[in-house]
């Protein structure tokens, strides 16, 4: 019988050859030979001490940085190992109920899709022509300018869309009255394990009124000295360029001034040649192909950025980003660690096929209505559209596309949304009852902030004081805290309404909400 020593090494073992594997495959690993190649063919070099040379030779590159930082990320992404013997698609989603819940999502997903296509008669991706090529190429800059007629075109699925498949996902061995969540009246009756209120006390004690914080308005002289040392501390911490200690940092918020940096080290982006020569492929391939979903992003862009007065400005950035993001098959690499699997079309007559399938979009990812909110608050953080463009599809590989799949990740959304119930309960349970019995049940209302992680919600300020604390802490616990803690803030009128109308409309507009007071009120009051 194994033993837990023996299990200890043979997970550490797999964690090593997945992480190898993982770096063996990226640009970093290229650049990594390039210099040990460049060292060894050194005739001064002494072949006794090239191990110890070339090591040097990293370090003082900087490479050696980049190499920690690469291993960090990928034991941060990799999946846990509870079954030593599971296979890939159990590693993936070890319970089969909510792994047959995910599938059926996606066919319905691409059936919308495909439906869609048939009545209007527009194929999924079709070859531009040169003339539209170059054409295109000259607007690259104002693509907000062209207005095509849209108005057939629908979104292959909404937030509430999501929410309803969720609530019919069901264990089928689990007995009701044995629920261990003590969600009593949530709409989510699954069995995961999330945080208690003392467990998130103690996992963001950083964020404890007692300690300074960036994002916080004071004007004492206090804070006002803290923010200074925080920004030349800052400084010190972007040179160092160390994923761990930029993490630590942004606990308490980042400055303004080094956001995109703070934010870019954590994410493990820095853009080279090699990253430039990419984007303009990518930029290429939208040249050439038009596809389906590029009218599905614009439409999206349309009724939603472009009509808010925070985001309007960001129109042609929001295109440029979402139309190579569609056709980024690196985005495919967090499937690995999703329960979602890429999403594929089949050559005509060949539905079902294996060998006549490929995936579509090239991502494999099909945008729902809002999916255009989760990419333009970077607009505020990063000037730079190749920064913007790989700082957005890092934050999505590694967080956000778990609120749009069903999984029981401890931050997937079925997850997140079991936290924000239970810990309402617990802090506000007549608030919550009484929402439930007049039909406004919470999470109805904020289920639409929970999928867009509150862009378009918060003022842009307070969005990127949250999104600094996902980024900090490495997950999205957060955003069922505060969707949590603003109900709790707003008890007294919500205790007023007698419906759902009623209820929405005390928490239609959220945007004079304070993010970090609201988060440190809900966690550290004795009240």
């Amino acid at each position: 019988m194994e033993t837990n020593k023996e299990r200890n090494e043979t997970e550490t073992a797999v964690r090593i050859a997945y992480i190898v594997q993982e770096l063996s495959q990226s640009s970093l690993n290229t650049q990594l030979k390039k210099t040990a190649q460049a060292h060894v063919l050194n005739p001064e070099v002494d072949l006794a001490s090239l191990k110890d040379e070339v090591r040097k030779a990293l370090r003082q590159s900087g490479q050696e940085k980049l190499l920690q930082n690469a291993v960090y990320k990928q034991l941060a992404q990799f999946p846990p190992a509870e079954h030593p013997h599971a296979t890939l698609e159990q590693l993936k989603e070890p319970l089969s109920y909510i792994r047959r819940a995910q599938s059926n999502w996606e066919k319905r997903i691409v059936k919308s899709l495909n439906s869609m296509c048939t009545e209007l008669s527009i194929p999924l991706a079709r070859k531009r022509a040169l003339s539209e090529q170059k054409e295109l190429r000259s607007t690259w800059n104002e693509l907000g300018t062209d207005e095509p007629d849209l108005s057939a075109f629908r979104p292959v699925y909404a937030p509430k869309d999501f929410l309803d498949v969720l609530i019919t996902v069901k264990n089928p061995q689990q007995q009701q009255s044995s629920n261990p969540l003590h969600n009593t009246w949530g709409l989510l009756q699954i069995p995961l394990k999330v945080k208690s209120l003392t467990e998130l006390q103690n996992f963001y004690g950083d964020l404890s009124p007692s300690n300074a914080q960036i994002g916080v308005e004071n004007l004492s002289s206090m804070t006002t000295g803290f923010e200074n040392e925080a920004v030349k501390f800052g400084h010190k911490i972007v040179n160092e360029n160390h994923c761990p200690l930029a993490q630590l940092y942004a606990k308490q918020g980042c400055p303004t001034t080094l956001r995109a940096q703070v934010w870019s080290s954590i994410l493990g982006v820095s853009t080279d040649d090699i990253d430039l020569l990419y984007y303009d492929q990518l930029k290429n391939y939208v040249l050439q192909h038009d596809l389906l979903v590029d009218n599905l992003m614009y439409k999206d862009v349309k009724l939603t950025a472009a009509n808010d007065d925070q985001y309007f400005v960001f129109e042609d950035n929001l295109y440029q980003v979402l139309f190579l993001f569609s056709r980024d098959t690196y985005v495919l690499k967090h499937f690995a660690n999703s329960s979602a699997s890429p999403a594929k079309s089949y050559i005509r007559g060949m539905l079902g096929v294996e060998d006549y399938s490929v995936v579509y979009p090239p991502n494999g990812v099909i945008p729902f209505h809002g999916f255009s909110m989760l990419v333009v608050p970077l607009c505020f953080v990063f000037d730079d559209p190749i920064k913007l463009y790989f700082n957005f599809r890092e934050l999505y590989c590694c967080h956000f596309h778990r609120l749009h799949t069903i999984s029981s990740h401890e931050q997937g959304m079925l997850s997140i949304c079991v936290l924000f119930e239970t810990i309402l309960q617990s802090r506000q349970p007549h608030l919550f009852l009484h929402l439930k019995e007049t039909g406004a049940h919470p999470l109805k209302i904020a289920f639409k902030w929970l999928m867009r992680a509150f862009s378009g919600y918060l003022a842009a300020d307070q969005l990127l004081c949250l999104w600094d604390r996902i980024l900090a802490y490495g997950t999205l616990e957060l955003l069922a805290v505060l969707a949590a803690g603003i109900f709790s803030f707003r008890r007294v009128n919500l205790m007023e309404t007698s419906s759902y109308a009623s209820a929405e409309a005390v928490l239609a507009d959220i945007t004079t909400v304070k993010v970090l007071p609201i988060l440190q009120l809900f966690l550290f009051s004795t009240n």
